[in-house]
């Protein structure tokens, strides 16, 4: 049956979701701070359902979720807000503390940007994360799920942990991406041929074949697309850029939020060290290619970013 579904930003993440549930049938409201969705405030407040898709940037002030308890507030009583922008552990939890007047979950997106409406219609996953652990929200949560695309894997679990499973995915491809910068330069090194290299290594399951292209040309296949994001509070806008390392606005602020929470919940020293080994080679990587600067000056700070450019 169809419903009448929000969604609150339009940049890439929130406009193929809209898109997607549009092309199933379901009655959209669109909501965002540009023509032609501005003035529809209004009707967001008639959903029963609210997706929320807006930036949740790193900054070297630390993690900014701002632009989600704002926009947050123009859902009507007693809907249901999804987060689907990536949010720390707890953040869903604590949203929903302030606003006990609706419902909120967290369901993390995986979306490629090159394959984004592909993958808003053919989802793998659907995981709903739930604040507390009730009737009625396992209710709103199934509700949720019902009128997603189905995924081969579905789950209803606490918001905490679906939060975790977003950063947790997101730093892996951030870790292999720079592993296999430097597998490639030292298969260089010994003048081998690397998709040689790279086509055997994808064909163990294992392994997989995604982010193993350690140079990227704009809109390449086959692993991470490098990305700026342009954005306000309620738009974020896809421009493409070539270069080295783990780029694009996910991977840069997410693993600095990873090692923001590793230090202040865990703080082994070991573990930092390895964190902090990878950040330097990665923004090694990116200021030597000149790849996503000015999300590295974002996240970092243009001092920070100064001391990698002639080494």
């Amino acid at each position: 049956m169809s419903k009448k579904i929000g969604f609150i930003g339009q940049g890439w993440i929130g406009k193929n979701y809209a898109d997607d549930f549009e092309n199933r049938g379901h009655d959209v409201v669109r909501f965002s701070l540009e023509e032609p969705y501005i003035q529809n405030k209004e009707l967001i407040r008639d959903c029963r359902i609210v997706f929320v898709a807006v930036p949740t940037p790193s900054t070297p002030k630390g993690f900014d979720d701002s632009f989600i308890r704002k926009s947050i507030q123009i859902a009507g009583d007693d809907a249901t807000v999804v987060i689907k922008s990536t949010v720390l552990p707890g953040t869903t939890e604590s949203i929903q503390r302030e606003n006990p007047r609706f419902f909120v979950l967290h369901a993390p997106e995986f979306l490629s940007e090159a394959t984004a409406a592909h993958d808003a219609a053919n989802p793998i996953r659907n995981i709903i994360g739930i604040p507390l652990e009730t009737d009625e929200y396992i209710s709103r949560a199934q509700e949720v799920l019902d009128c997603l695309p189905k995924a081969p894997y579905e789950k209803i679990c606490r918001a905490k942990e679906a939060e975790f499973i977003k950063y947790g995915g997101n730093n892996w491809f951030y870790f292999k991406v720079i592993f296999f910068n430097m597998l490639y330069d030292l298969t260089r090194a010994h003048d081998l041929e690397w998709d040689i290299i790279k086509e055997a290594m994808a064909a163990d399951p294992r392994i997989g074949s995604t982010h193993m292209n350690p140079v990227h040309n704009s809109g390449q296949p086959g692993g991470h697309v490098a990305q700026t994001l342009k954005f306000n509070d309620l738009h974020m806008e896809p421009i493409h850029k070539s270069g080295r390392g783990a780029g694009g606005h996910c991977f840069i602020k997410d693993f600095a939020a990873f090692h923001e929470m590793y230090e202040r919940d865990v703080a082994n020293e070991y573990g930092l060290r390895v964190l902090e080994a990878l950040r330097d080679k990665n923004i090694h990587l990116l200021v030597r290619s000149e790849k996503d600067l000015d999300l590295l000056m974002g996240v970092y700070g243009e001092d920070m970013i100064n001391k990698y450019r002639d080494n």
